[in-house]
C-alpha cells in the first residue's frame, strides 16, 4: 500500500497568509494550514481519507509525477 511519502507533495504560501499543501497526482488532495507544517500534517489526513476512498471503490491510487521547477529568472 502506497504512503503520502512514496508522492511528490507541493508546499507553498497560499494568497491570504496561510499554506496550501498538495500532492500533483492526486485529484482533490489538498490541504491548508497556518504554517507549513500544519498543511502538511491536514494533507496528510485528506491523504488517508483518499486511500481509504480509492480502496472501497477498488482501485489503485496513482502513480506519483515528478515536478521539474523551472527557474524564473
Amino acid at each position: 500500500m502506497k504512503s503520502l511519502q512514496d508522492y511528490t507533495t507541493v508546499i507553498r504560501p497560499d494568497d491570504n497568509g496561510t499554506f496550501v499543501a498538495y500532492v500533483p497526482a492526486i485529484t482533490g488532495c489538498h490541504a491548508w494550514g497556518q504554517t507549513p507544517d500544519e498543511a502538511r500534517t491536514e494533507l496528510i489526513y485528506v491523504f488517508e481519507m483518499i486511500q481509504e476512498e480509492y480502496k472501497e471503490q477498488g482501485r489503485s491510487l496513482p502513480e506519483n509525477v515528478e515536478l521539474v521547477i523551472a527557474n524564473a529568472s
